[in-house]
Protein backbone atom coordinates (compact mmCIF):
# COMPACT_ATOMS: atom_id res chain seq x y z
CA UNK A 1 0.00 0.00 0.00
CA UNK A 2 1.40 3.38 -1.36
CA UNK A 3 1.21 6.39 1.01
CA UNK A 4 -1.77 8.02 -1.41
CA UNK A 5 -4.12 5.00 -0.88
CA UNK A 6 -3.49 5.11 3.12
CA UNK A 7 -3.92 8.67 3.57
CA UNK A 8 -7.23 8.09 0.97
CA UNK A 9 -8.79 5.41 3.13
CA UNK A 10 -8.61 7.87 6.10
CA UNK A 11 -9.76 10.97 4.56
CA UNK A 12 -13.76 10.07 5.06
CA UNK A 13 -14.28 11.81 8.41
CA UNK A 14 -16.59 8.23 9.23
CA UNK A 15 -13.54 5.64 8.41
CA UNK A 16 -11.27 7.92 9.97
CA UNK A 17 -13.67 7.94 13.70
CA UNK A 18 -13.77 4.22 12.44
CA UNK A 19 -10.25 3.38 12.52
CA UNK A 20 -9.83 5.56 15.70
CA UNK A 21 -12.02 3.62 17.92
CA UNK A 22 -10.57 0.55 16.78
CA UNK A 23 -6.86 1.66 17.49
CA UNK A 24 -8.83 2.94 20.90
CA UNK A 25 -9.54 -0.60 21.45
CA UNK A 26 -13.42 -1.36 20.04
CA UNK A 27 -13.17 -5.11 19.11
CA UNK A 28 -16.88 -4.63 17.37
CA UNK A 29 -18.77 -2.83 15.29
CA UNK A 30 -21.00 -2.22 18.33
CA UNK A 31 -18.10 -0.94 20.46
CA UNK A 32 -17.09 1.59 17.36
CA UNK A 33 -20.61 2.65 17.39
CA UNK A 34 -20.40 3.82 21.10
CA UNK A 35 -17.12 5.30 20.60
CA UNK A 36 -17.96 7.18 17.76
CA UNK A 37 -21.89 7.93 17.60
CA UNK A 38 -21.89 6.84 14.19
CA UNK A 39 -24.62 4.92 12.57
CA UNK A 40 -24.61 0.61 11.99
CA UNK A 41 -24.52 1.31 8.48
CA UNK A 42 -21.80 3.63 8.15
CA UNK A 43 -19.27 1.91 10.75
CA UNK A 44 -20.16 -1.31 8.81
CA UNK A 45 -19.32 0.40 5.18
CA UNK A 46 -16.31 2.12 6.78
CA UNK A 47 -15.13 -1.32 8.41
CA UNK A 48 -15.86 -2.75 4.85
CA UNK A 49 -13.33 -0.39 2.94
CA UNK A 50 -10.85 -0.11 6.09
CA UNK A 51 -10.24 -4.21 5.99
CA UNK A 52 -10.49 -4.00 2.35
CA UNK A 53 -7.42 -1.46 1.98
CA UNK A 54 -5.70 -3.64 4.76
CA UNK A 55 -6.23 -1.22 8.02
CA UNK A 56 -8.33 -3.38 9.91
CA UNK A 57 -8.44 -7.17 10.59
CA UNK A 58 -11.32 -8.99 11.80
CA UNK A 59 -9.89 -11.84 13.68
CA UNK A 60 -11.06 -13.80 16.03
CA UNK A 61 -10.41 -11.70 19.16
CA UNK A 62 -12.28 -9.30 17.19
CA UNK A 63 -11.46 -6.22 15.30
CA UNK A 64 -7.93 -4.58 15.26
CA UNK A 65 -5.49 -2.16 13.26
CA UNK A 66 -2.95 -3.38 11.42
CA UNK A 67 -0.18 -0.82 12.15
CA UNK A 68 2.23 -2.23 9.75
CA UNK A 69 0.39 -0.85 6.84
CA UNK A 70 2.03 2.44 7.88
CA UNK A 71 5.27 1.35 8.04
CA UNK A 72 4.97 -0.85 4.70
CA UNK A 73 3.42 2.83 3.02
CA UNK A 74 6.53 4.53 4.23
CA UNK A 75 8.70 2.14 3.04
CA UNK A 76 6.83 1.76 -0.16
CA UNK A 77 7.02 5.22 -0.79
CA UNK A 78 10.82 6.27 0.15
CA UNK A 79 13.14 6.86 -2.86
CA UNK A 80 16.48 4.19 -3.36
CA UNK A 81 19.13 6.23 -1.78
CA UNK A 82 22.31 6.41 -3.36
CA UNK A 83 25.17 5.87 -0.91
CA UNK A 84 27.67 8.75 -0.61
CA UNK A 85 30.66 6.29 -0.38
CA UNK A 86 30.86 2.56 -1.43
CA UNK A 87 32.22 1.63 2.32
CA UNK A 88 29.55 1.29 4.40
CA UNK A 89 31.38 2.46 7.32
CA UNK A 90 31.96 5.84 5.73
CA UNK A 91 28.81 5.60 4.23
CA UNK A 92 26.92 5.85 7.70
CA UNK A 93 29.81 8.56 8.81
CA UNK A 94 28.70 10.80 5.97
CA UNK A 95 24.74 10.07 5.92
CA UNK A 96 25.12 11.60 9.44
CA UNK A 97 26.46 14.98 8.47
CA UNK A 98 25.31 15.51 5.24
CA UNK A 99 21.77 16.36 3.94
CA UNK A 100 20.57 16.99 0.25
CA UNK A 101 24.44 17.45 -0.25
CA UNK A 102 24.85 20.23 2.56
CA UNK A 103 27.13 19.19 5.30
CA UNK A 104 25.00 19.93 8.42
CA UNK A 105 27.37 20.33 11.27
CA UNK A 106 31.37 19.81 11.70
CA UNK A 107 31.80 16.20 13.34
CA UNK A 108 33.52 16.18 16.56
CA UNK A 109 35.14 13.27 16.32
CA UNK A 110 38.45 13.85 14.05
CA UNK A 111 38.37 10.55 12.69
CA UNK A 112 34.54 11.40 11.59
CA UNK A 113 35.91 14.41 10.33
CA UNK A 114 38.64 13.40 8.60
CA UNK A 115 35.90 11.07 6.35
CA UNK A 116 33.81 14.07 5.66
CA UNK A 117 36.18 15.98 4.59
CA UNK A 118 37.83 13.30 2.05
CA UNK A 119 34.34 13.42 0.59
CA UNK A 120 34.14 16.92 0.52
CA UNK A 121 37.67 17.36 -1.25
CA UNK A 122 36.19 15.03 -4.19
CA UNK A 123 34.76 18.16 -5.20
CA UNK A 124 38.10 19.66 -6.41
CA UNK A 125 40.38 17.93 -9.37
CA UNK A 126 43.56 16.76 -8.37
CA UNK A 127 46.31 18.59 -9.56
CA UNK A 128 44.71 21.51 -10.76
CA UNK A 129 44.90 24.86 -8.89
CA UNK A 130 42.14 26.93 -7.62
CA UNK A 131 41.93 30.28 -6.34
CA UNK A 132 40.60 31.06 -2.74
CA UNK A 133 37.19 32.81 -4.68
CA UNK A 134 36.96 29.67 -6.21
CA UNK A 135 37.34 27.36 -3.48
CA UNK A 136 35.21 29.13 -1.09
CA UNK A 137 32.60 29.02 -3.81
CA UNK A 138 32.54 25.39 -3.72
CA UNK A 139 33.32 24.85 -0.75
CA UNK A 140 30.18 27.43 0.34
CA UNK A 141 27.64 24.91 -1.16
CA UNK A 142 28.81 22.34 1.24
CA UNK A 143 28.98 24.67 4.56
CA UNK A 144 27.85 28.54 5.14
CA UNK A 145 31.22 28.52 7.05
CA UNK A 146 33.14 28.01 3.92
CA UNK A 147 36.37 29.17 5.74
CA UNK A 148 35.95 27.26 8.90
CA UNK A 149 36.05 23.90 6.21
CA UNK A 150 38.88 25.90 3.97
CA UNK A 151 41.35 25.62 7.13
CA UNK A 152 40.43 22.41 8.36
CA UNK A 153 40.99 21.32 4.62
CA UNK A 154 44.30 23.20 4.72
CA UNK A 155 45.30 21.81 8.30
CA UNK A 156 44.49 18.08 6.93
CA UNK A 157 46.57 18.71 4.06
CA UNK A 158 43.80 17.28 1.53
CA UNK A 159 44.23 20.79 0.03
CA UNK A 160 47.55 22.80 0.15
CA UNK A 161 47.96 26.35 -0.07
CA UNK A 162 50.56 28.87 -1.04
CA UNK A 163 49.66 32.52 -2.39
CA UNK A 164 46.08 32.16 -1.82
CA UNK A 165 46.23 29.75 -4.61
CA UNK A 166 44.96 26.18 -3.34
CA UNK A 167 46.16 22.97 -5.14
CA UNK A 168 44.25 19.31 -3.88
Amino acid sequence: MNADLLCGLLAEPSRLRTYSAVVLGAATPEQVAAGTGLPAPAIAKALQRLAKGGLIVDGRDGLRADEAAFKDAVREGRPEREPLDPDPDRDAVLRSFIREGRLTHFPTVPAKFRVVLEHIVASFEPGRSYPEAEVNEVLHRWHPDHAALRRELVDARLLSRADNVYVR
